[in-house]
């Protein structure tokens, strides 16, 4: 994703990061070193970028998100390294980003995250007017939600196992993400919940289990177990587990709890450490799935699975549940959060029951 419009490309990058075409190129600059260094070369820079990324266990996603926007700021730049730039060359890159590229206010503030993350752990450089530069502001807009009626009509129009996830969602309030990390050890049956592990802002929290659920989800587990033992008796089996704790028990990756509920058919490679396993269903495939049932169901607005989110929160409040018990639920740090779903006085409730077993 080049912005280079046009410019004169020159090769102050090669030494860093390439030649002019690439900056990922394998080209190294020799680093000051001693005389058990000697001859090594300093790693890339967008190497040390995800090094210190992952250093602080980031996802994976933050680390491709990082790398990216700091290709992009030296592409654009005519690739001249970020120590040669500052404050002029990086509210260039931004303004680009919001005027000519148009793009939304979260993603330049996420550009300038990314940036700020370059200069001050890979780099070491204090960047105080980078702090000065005016952050973003992302418009407050009311989420969509669906009514009971088009829940029930798009929960219809899917089946298989993203039906099943989609179901899991609207009955939990859990984000997609969430939903396709869900663990076997995580699904408590008999006390009717689900351990949310790592949400959003790398927090745990416990939400409803609807009962309706419960069978789908047992018949889903007993899938899952069967992929799991031909995967054992393969030679396979192991899945990824965060924050090393696959050395501190090593026996954990095939043991069946620590399964993906919603396993992917495939078998892929982890883009980190280029081992083989079987990972969770692929996002796309359940956002496509969301959006073919949306129209198969009539709905004629743009449907994502986080709109099965809105409603699960929306619906719980229509129905008289008290906003700390749905901001608990749904894992916002600050009630305001939540208050995004309701100008209603709402009154306590106790022993919540997921909406999906009203359907």
């Amino acid at each position: 994703m080049s912005d280079c419009n046009g410019r004169t490309k020159n090769l102050r990058m090669q030494v860093d990061h390439g030649g002019p075409d690439n900056p990922d190129a394998d080209t190294h600059r020799p680093r000051p070193s001693g005389p058990l260094d000697q001859g090594k070369p300093e790693p890339r820079l967008l190497d040390q970028l995800r090094a210190a990324v992952r250093s602080r266990h980031y996802s994976i996603r933050t680390e491709d998100t990082y790398v990216q926007w700091a290709r992009r700021f030296i592409v654009y730049h005519d690739k001249r390294h970020p120590r040669e730039m500052g404050p002029v060359e990086v509210q260039a890159f931004l303004s680009h980003l919001a005027v000519d590229r148009t793009v939304a206010a979260s993603t330049q503030n996420q550009a300038k995250s990314a940036l700020l993350f370059l200069y001050r752990v890979v780099l070491g450089i204090e960047l105080p007017w980078l702090d000065e530069i005016v952050t973003a502001k992302a418009p407050r807009r009311l989420p969509m939600v669906l009514t009971l009626s088009q829940v029930r009509a798009l929960l219809e129009a899917m089946n298989g196992p993203t039906g099943l996830l989609a179901s899991l969602l609207y009955g939990t309030g859990m984000r997609l993400l969430e939903g396709l990390r869900l663990r076997v050890k995580d699904v408590g049956f008999e006390r009717r919940e689900i351990i949310v592990r790592e949400g959003k802002g790398g927090k745990d929290r416990v939400t409803v289990l609807p009962e309706n659920l419960i069978v789908p989800l047992q018949g889903q587990m007993a899938r899952t177990r069967a992929l799991h033992d031909a995967d054992l008796a393969a030679g396979r089996g192991a899945v990824w587990l965060p924050d090393a704790l696959a050395v501190k028990y090593p026996r954990a990756p095939r043991a069946w709890g620590w399964q993906w509920v919603f396993p992917s058919t495939q078998l892929s490679i982890d883009p980190r450490t280029g081992i083989e396993r079987r990972h969770h269903l692929n996002e796309a495939s359940v956002q496509k799935a969301v959006s073919v049932a949306a129209r198969a169901a009539g709905i004629d607005r743009p449907c994502s699975p986080h709109v099965l989110r809105h409603s699960f929160a929306t619906h719980l409040l229509q129905a008289g549940y008290d906003i700390r018990t749905v901001q608990e639920l749904l894992g916002h740090a600050d009630v305001s959060t939540t208050m995004i779903y309701t100008h209603v006085l709402n009154r306590g409730g106790r022993g919540v029951r997921s909406p999906l077993d009203q359907i």
